[in-house]
């Protein structure tokens, strides 16, 4: 790869991944309702798990892709369909009020008459839990956004031939671009925690992200 190649995946991979989509949708309202420490598995399965299906891209399965285009098509639209579920999910939730720094950080805070009447019943909290490590991993498999990514990575930047000492090194980059480029919504989302404890507020923002899933398939799946 030439060094104007290296620079042109890299500028592909910041845009792309600073950029609105089903990852970092989810990130974000993982941070409203988790807290960052809570989605830094999360984060980092996202980070990983591209990071690999990158590579295994452009090792062989790009080729079998471009061979076989019915097939790419089927994952495209059995993510979509995942993704439509998922933001159904996301909207249908119902939201509960709860103590931030106490979820984010573990913390043990004093109760006071008025906290203590907005906790949501015993048990309530337990049941919702971030997306985990391996969860997210397997998401970039049904993610259209990624799929599209990653072929373009491979049709754009990587000459024909390339071996692994080539291709690694790209999945590496990514991680290194990604990595903050998502935890700025992660960030953004734990900054709204508060704001977002009035459960009319939450329901608001849980339908704007999914509406925002639905609307990051449109141009994935219309090109």
């Amino acid at each position: 790869m030439t060094p104007e190649q290296w620079w042109g995946a890299a500028l592909f991979m910041l845009v792309s991944s600073i950029t609105p989509g089903p990852n970092n949708t989810m990130l974000m309202a993982s941070g409203v309702h988790f807290g960052y420490r809570r989605t830094l598995a999360h984060l980092m399965g996202v980070q990983l798990g591209f990071g690999f299906m990158l590579i295994a891209v452009g090792l062989g399965l790009h080729a079998v892709l471009v061979q076989f285009p019915t097939f790419y098509n089927l994952v495209r639209f059995a993510g979509a369909a995942y993704m439509v579920w998922m933001a159904w999910s996301l909207a249908s939730a119902r939201p509960h009020v709860s103590a931030p720094a106490a979820l984010d950080d573990g913390l043990h805070s004093v109760q006071t008459p008025q906290t203590s009447q907005a906790r949501p019943a015993p048990g309530a909290q337990d049941e919702a839990k971030p997306l985990g490590f391996w969860g997210a991993v397997l998401f970039q498999w049904v993610n259209p956004k990624a799929w599209v990514m990653a072929v373009t990575i491979m049709s754009a930047y990587v000459p024909p031939g390339a071996g692994l000492l080539q291709i690694a090194p790209l999945g590496l980059m990514y991680v290194a671009l990604g990595f903050p480029c998502s935890s700025v919504w992660v960030g953004f989302g734990s900054a709204l925690r508060s704001y977002l404890q009035d459960p009319f507020r939450m329901r608001v923002f849980n339908c704007s992200m999914a509406a925002a899933l639905l609307l990051s398939l449109y141009p994935m799946l219309n090109g």
